[in-house]
């Protein structure tokens, strides 16, 4: 057994890490696969599927196992929650394979098995997922569901294939995340108001951009949370359903027979709906149906791709809205980024500030004070930093700035227009969180200024 192996990881899985409902082991190696394999596991019955397609469930995970592969699949899903990391990479390359775990949006490289034992963990993750095992030209899409040290967890399983073999990425999703409140997300007061003001409005569409991995998807979620369930029919359109929500309708999409965020929103608005939340406006098709749902009295969340909030409105345009429309239709654009916090176990005073950090300073910031940084430690696995934090840029659309829409301006406008209405940039917030010890200014540089 490698020794990096013994360091990183225990070949035997934690007790507090169960599975049950295994499938049987796959008795013979597929074409082109190592021969040294794994021992096969016991007969076990198959795994029992979840009523959806590709979706397998772990809830029970057997302790102290003489299988490799099994023991490692066992050990390092049980790293990543209990370490916190939102994605597993598993990567082969010509001679060796990559395990790395993305950590506070970062990715730490861990201990990896030799590179012969990669069929056989693909083919483990595969069979848990009710993937194809025998498929490995195309990409394949699946789901797990787990029970991990008493906290639930649902794995997104991604297979593509390489030159070298197929990589896997899993995402991990925390039930957990969904039941962070509004106040808890790291919004300044006044912006916490004023988005709160508007997703308790009766109509209108309210936006949240950012880049993937911003926190939209929780952001959405627990505004949603705000919401009375009870009185209200709240449906969601998603792609795919990440968490299951209590009182909520969750419809999934399924492009390839046809059911597109857009045919899924005309249904919904033949079921008597109040509040709608699409997964994401990607097209002009789903934005026209938004905007139609917005205009005839629905409240629409939904998500884009854009670096600001101004840029929405923007997009918006792109895509193929006229602008009197959006104007009329979109009520708000909350942008977020996600910065890692300071560890608070070794955080301390900078004594000395770095040239790069001052001339920041200098050209965007007339603030004054106290900076802060970590020191590192094994908490933090001396980074310095430890868990993460979110900065935003809340676009409130008054009647000046609707009058300002309905005439196309350029970005540049829109943006100077939204800060003389008050609009407090992702900067601003960024600077304003780091003066509070909660961030530092090389981490707001990083994620926005790249």
């Amino acid at each position: 057994m490698p020794k990096a192996f013994d360091k990183g990881f225990r070949w035997v899985t934690d007790p507090s890490v169960q599975a049950e409902d295994e499938p049987d082991t796959p008795k013979e190696s597929a074409e082109n696969e190592p021969a040294v394999e794994a021992s096969p596991a016991p007969k076990k019955a198959p795994v029992q599927g979840t009523g959806q397609p590709n979706q397998g469930t772990i809830s029970a995970w057997r302790p102290a196992r003489s299988e490799p592969v099994i023991n490692f699949v066992d050990s390092l899903i049980a790293t990543a929650v209990n370490e916190g990391a939102s994605d597993i990479h598993i990567e082969p390359r010509e001679k060796e394979l990559h395990v790395r775990l993305r950590i506070d949006g970062v990715l730490f490289q861990k201990p990896a098995p030799p590179i012969k034992m990669h069929p056989a963990i693909i083919s483990r993750l595969k069979i848990l997922a009710n993937l194809d095992i025998s498929e490995r030209r195309l990409p394949q899409d699946g789901r797990i569901r787990a029970n991990v040290s008493g906290k639930k967890v649902d794995l997104r399983i991604s297979m593509l294939p390489l030159s070298h073999g197929e990589k896997c990425v899993i995402r991990v999703l925390d039930s957990s995340a969904i039941s962070v409140g509004l106040e808890k997300l790291g919004m300044s007061d006044k912006t916490l108001e004023a988005f709160r003001s508007e997703i308790l409005q009766p109509h209108g569409i309210v936006l949240v951009t950012g880049p993937t991995g911003s926190g939209k998807s929780t952001t959405l979620y627990s505004a949603l949370q705000v919401m009375d369930g009870t009185s209200l029919n709240i449906c969601t359109v998603e792609d795919p359903v990440e968490y299951d929500l209590a009182s909520i309708n969750q419809v999934q999409v399924h492009e390839s027979i046809g059911m597109t965020f857009a045919a899924a929103l005309r249904s919904l608005l033949r079921q008597d709906p109040d509040t709608i939340m699409v997964g994401e406006i990607r097209d002009e098709e789903t934005a026209r149906v938004a905007v139609q749902a917005a205009l005839t009295g629905h409240l629409v969340l939904s998500t884009l791709h854009t670096n600001d909030a101004p840029s929405s409105i923007t997009r918006l345009v792109d895509i193929g809205i006229e602008s009197y429309l959006i104007s009329a239709a979109v009520n708000g654009a909350l942008a977020q980024r996600l910065l890692r916090r300071i560890c608070e176990h070794c955080k301390e005073p900078m004594t000395t500030v770095p040239e790069s950090t001052t001339a920041y300073l200098e050209k965007y910031s007339d603030q004054t004070g106290q900076l802060y940084c970590g020191t590192g430690c094994e908490i933090c696995r001396n980074t310095g930093y430890k868990g993460r934090i979110g900065i935003y840029e809340l676009l409130v659309l008054n009647q000046e700035l609707r009058d300002i829409i309905t005439r196309t301006p350029s970005l540049g406008d829109l943006k100077a227009a939204a800060k003389n209405q008050g609009m407090r940039t992702l900067r601003d917030d960024g600077l304003a969180k780091a003066f509070q010890g909660l961030t530092t200014v090389d981490e707001l540089i990083r994620i926005t200024e790249s």
